[in-house]
């Protein structure tokens, strides 16, 4: 039996490539399109995936790709990530986030791939209603990235109603960690996701710590935030697959584990697994950074059967410094 053909485009990058990783050990045939602008070619540690650079706009690599192969379903993580530089760059923002994918969702449509499965973010809903956060709130993201995520998933519903479409809409709190046996990691440029930082800064690599804002409303003055393992998102991905695949409805859902964590508590958290004290200066709050964002991930489980499994950041920051440390 042949096994079932999957594009992953952005599989190069830090959550696609371990969602490759666990779709190859799944049993599927893994295509991956990445511009590699961001991705990196050793994260590809599968034998078994075709890689192909280039762009989701690309129509003609595209058309190439879907007649050479009968894709099931798509997984799109392609995207451009930085908050601040889409406030200063949108149209940067807008072209790749927003408007690239449409060439991808034009070739579905004429080869009838209906399942898509898109790597959303938080950041469409802006300041919280309330918390947990639910998926029913309402979504006034505040900058273009956030904007560039919500309207891909405003195109997605139209496409259901046009032509059948079908897709996951998976909105992520803060992925962390690295794979559990040390094999992938997290590496950007420039990073600007807390716990490297942090690591970066016991290891020397970078000064110190800038910590933003101290004075905000929670138990240390620090923001707090809902730190998913990078594993358990992977994971959220096969099952919204599976889901798809199974003939489910278009559904748009949170990962997250539902427990908050401050910026104080993951110092302190590094600091007990390293052994080593955390350089750190206070810089004044940044614009647009709510106090406080944490999931509710009651849909994801009730639809999706999915929950993760790794809430300790012990021990995400234990994957990342095993990672880090090599």
């Amino acid at each position: 039996m042949s096994k079932q053909s999957i594009l992953v485009t952005g599989g190069a990058g830090y959550i696609g490539s371990h969602t490759v990783r666990q779709l190859c050990a799944e049993g599927y045939k893994v295509i991956v399109l990445d511009n590699l602008v961001y991705g990196h070619i050793v994260s590809i540690i599968d034998d078994d995936v075709d890689l192909f650079v280039g762009d989701v706009g690309d129509r003609e690599l595209l058309l190439k790709l879907f007649n050479r192969y009968n894709f099931i379903g798509v997984i799109h993580f392609a995207a451009f990530a930085y908050v601040g530089e889409s406030v200063t760059e949108p149209l940067k923002y807008y072209r790749n986030n927003t408007a690239e994918p449409l060439t991808l969702l034009e070739v579905m449509s004429e080869f009838n791939c209906t399942n898509f499965v898109f790597s959303s973010t938080c950041a469409t809903y802006g300041e919280p209603d309330k918390l947990p956060m639910t998926e029913d709130q309402s979504q006034r993201p505040m900058s273009p990235y956030g904007r560039s995520k919500l309207m891909l998933e405003w195109i997605l519903k139209d496409c259901d109603t046009a032509w059948g479409l079908k897709s996951t809409a998976l909105r992520y709190f803060n992925a962390s960690g690295c794979s559990t046996d040390g094999e992938i990691g997290e590496e950007h440029d420039p990073e600007t996701h807390l716990i490297p930082l942090v690591l970066q800064a016991i290891k020397g690599d970078i000064p110190e710590l800038t910590v933003y804002g101290t004075d905000y409303s929670t138990p240390d003055g620090t923001c707090i935030r809902d730190y998913i393992h990078v594993e358990d998102l992977a994971s959220a991905h096969l099952l919204a697959l599976r889901y798809l695949i199974e003939g489910g409805k278009s559904i748009q859902c949170n990962l997250g584990t539902g427990v908050g964590v401050s910026i104080r508590e993951i110092i302190d958290a590094a600091e007990a697994v390293t052994g080593r004290k955390v350089p750190v200066k206070y810089g004044e709050r940044r614009p647009g950074d709510p106090a406080h964002l944490v999931a509710s991930p009651q849909m994801a489980k009730d639809i999706l059967g999915w929950e993760a499994k790794h809430k300790d950041i012990r021990f995400m920051i234990e994957t990342a410094w095993q990672w880090m440390s090599q």
